[in-house]
């Protein structure tokens, strides 16, 4: 099977390429690879209501299978980096999860129509219990969980858009090209859609001395 580089390796692409033909080791290697990644993923992402019934390494458990019948399946995405077709599956089957166990999720039109839906969003009190780690001298100023809560409020403010490019860059660590082909954009415009995320989540906090980002 043919199979685009997208940069990688040559060692790993030939990985990939094993992979795609069927050879279970391979792909293991790669799984594990990528797996601290994709475990950042699901813990960003995960609805806290499944806890104590289901963890990020359960979801990750069930995606490596979904990834080995599927292998030959990325041969459709092969304009995507081979880690972004692994981030794929992994979101399909945590979404798989939160139906199972949640039932149906509300839909959100904004995000359905700017991209196609690949993962569950994160919530913001998700997102800013992660960014929360960033807060300096915060015991100072005010109480830790109210800093969650005052970011979690301005998050919940931002285009779902832009909060879902603050998620990629700075909770999975997304590089702007991956971000890009993610978000269906140009390099220059996820990039200059991240500055304007930023910009406008600065915005709603206003002087906060304890929180960078």
């Amino acid at each position: 099977m043919s199979v685009p580089k997208h940069g990688l390796p040559d060692e790993m692409h030939d990985l990939v390429v094993k992979a795609c033909d069927g050879d279970d080791t391979a792909m293991a290697e790669l799984f594990d690879h990528f797996r601290p990644r994709l475990m950042r993923m699901v813990e960003v992402r995960i609805d806290p209501r499944l806890s104590g019934r289901v963890d990020a390494a359960d979801v990750l458990q069930e995606t490596f299978l979904d990834v080995v019948q599927g292998a030959k399946d990325y041969a459709k995405h092969e304009d995507f980096p081979f880690f972004l077709w692994l981030r794929l599956m992994t979101g399909r089957r945590l979404m798989n999860t939160h139906r199972q166990h949640l039932g149906a999720q509300k839909r959100n039109a904004a995000m359905e129509v700017k991209r196609m839906k690949s993962a569950p969003d994160a919530t913001s009190m998700s997102i800013a219990n992660f960014l929360v780690g960033n807060m300096t001298s915060a015991s100072r100023v005010i109480q830790r969980e109210e800093s969650k809560a005052r970011l979690a409020e301005a998050l919940e403010e931002m285009d779902p858009i832009d909060r879902e490019v603050i998620t990629l860059r700075h909770l999975e660590e997304l590089s702007n090209n991956e971000i890009a082909q993610e978000l269906g954009l140009t390099k220059a415009a996820a990039s200059n859609r991240y500055v304007r995320a930023l910009t406008r989540l600065k915005k709603i906090l206003g002087d906060t001395s304890d929180f960078t980002i």
